[in-house]
């Protein structure tokens, strides 16, 4: 594929934009204020089709031009296995890009740091953001995270840090990170990339165009050696952050995940050259995201988490190994393939309460390791839950935790909803 300068990028290419969610709005408003208005659109839902008038001859149009168009710019919620012009897409496969590539295209020379991984992105992507902005950097977060990455405006100076997920990073071919930080991988959105090999090999995309004056940093001794490149490699190791963890002093650290989080950002501060003394003061100052093992009520000895964001076992795995005298609240819509490797050595959990429309699935996996109460909804699960503190009047310290190792959308919207909900009803019923 040519790859066009900056000047022409824009202004000389056909692009077809398939998917009108919040990424493809910022691509069609970002080709407007570069004068193109040499693009056709799509989206598969019916409202969206309405809003904008596509119609079965605009369907025909989009389809034909597929193999007429410079770039098909693909949202990345939409699987092309799964669309309706799959065989086309398939044919233009090296056209398809996303909007993080449009991105790269128009700023090829500014500095960006991307985070990708299984689990805990989004806290990385914050605590990143926290720690440049106390450093007095400029800097934008966007991406999978907050807004489109073509919604902003930049300055040479500014730091742009990206979070990208398996679904941007499968179709991205410009992708070029200043740093790139792979987390962590484990089997996740499998039904979209097939396999794990397949949700691996997008995952390493943030690495493949980068060059020797560009930094990769890796936990994994497996991935490592994926990695073709191994020019400025920075391989992640706990010890660096045992050695200050004591002059740390915040609780939201105290949870694994997030040290492993935390141990990314130490080392990309030592390349950024950031005091040491000034990264313990900036993460000291850190406060977590919602959803996110995020501990927002108390009541006498029972504390009450909202980890709404794991929607994975082994998501959910952290939180469980990290509270005692849990009650769980579990449940939702299970990933493929997902597998419950419950050590109870390692978890203290006295009752897992089962929520949503799989309660058979969870049943089977937790079957003789936890005693499961079916509660379907989650006012119910709550309902028997404070019911069971209450008549038990438990003086050791307990937790109430919502952790459901699932996605969410069998009753809710997202993870976010969810959680929204899980703490409305805790301060409804909890605090009376």
């Amino acid at each position: 594929m040519k790859l066009n300068n900056k000047k022409n990028f824009i202004k000389s290419n056909f692009f077809a934009i398939y998917g009108l969610g919040k990424t493809g709005l910022s691509v069609i408003n970002f080709l407007k204020k570069n004068n193109n208005l040499n693009f056709v659109l799509w989206d598969d839902n019916q409202e969206i089709k309405k809003k904008f008038n596509l119609n079965n001859a605009k369907k025909e149009l989009f389809l034909k031009s597929l193999d007429n168009v410079d770039y098909i710019v693909m949202s990345p919620g939409i699987n092309a296995n799964h669309s309706k012009f799959k065989e086309k897409l398939i044919k233009n496969k090296r056209k398809v890009i996303t909007d993080i590539d449009i991105f790269y295209k128009m700023n090829p020379n500014i500095k960006s740091i991307v985070v990708t991984g299984t689990n805990g992105k989004s806290t990385t992507c914050k605590i990143i953001e926290h720690v440049l902005k106390k450093n007095k950097k400029n800097v934008v977060l966007g991406g999978n995270i907050g807004q489109p990455l073509l919604n902003f405006k930049y300055k040479k100076n500014t730091f742009v840090i990206i979070e990208a997920s398996s679904y941007q990073l499968s179709y991205s071919k410009f992708i070029k990170p200043t740093y790139a930080l792979l987390l962590n991988l484990t089997n996740d959105h499998l039904d979209w990339h097939g396999t794990k090999r397949n949700y691996i090999k997008a995952k390493m995309k943030i690495f493949e165009n980068q060059n020797k004056r560009e930094f990769a940093f890796i936990k994994s001794k497996f991935l490592i050696k994926k990695i073709k490149k191994k020019n400025n490699l920075v391989k992640i190791s706990s010890k660096k952050l045992d050695k200050i963890k004591e002059k740390i002093n915040n609780k939201f650290f105290n949870f694994k995940i997030n040290e492993e989080n935390l141990s990314f950002v130490l080392a990309l501060s030592r390349v950024l050259k950031i005091k040491t003394s000034s990264f313990i003061n900036y993460v000291n100052s850190f406060r977590g995201l919602q959803h996110r093992h995020e501990i927002f009520f108390k009541k006498n000895n029972v504390q009450f988490i909202n980890d709404s964001k794991a929607t994975s076992f082994k998501a959910s795995e952290a939180a469980l190994q990290s509270n005692k005298n849990i009650y769980w609240i579990v449940g939702g819509l299970p990933k493929l393939r997902d597998k419950f490797v419950f050590k109870k050595k390692n978890m203290s959990v006295l009752k897992a309460f089962i929520i949503g429309k799989n309660i058979s699935f969870f049943s089977k996996q937790l079957k003789g390791k936890i005693n499961c109460i079916p509660a379907k909804h989650l006012k119910k699960a709550i309902i028997l839950i404070l019911n069971e503190i209450k008549s038990h009047k438990l003086k050791i310290p307990s937790t109430v935790l919502l952790s459901p190792a699932s996605a969410s959308f069998d009753q809710y919207k997202n993870f976010q909803e969810r959680g929204k909900h899980f703490k409305k009803l805790i301060k409804l019923y909890a605090k009376s």
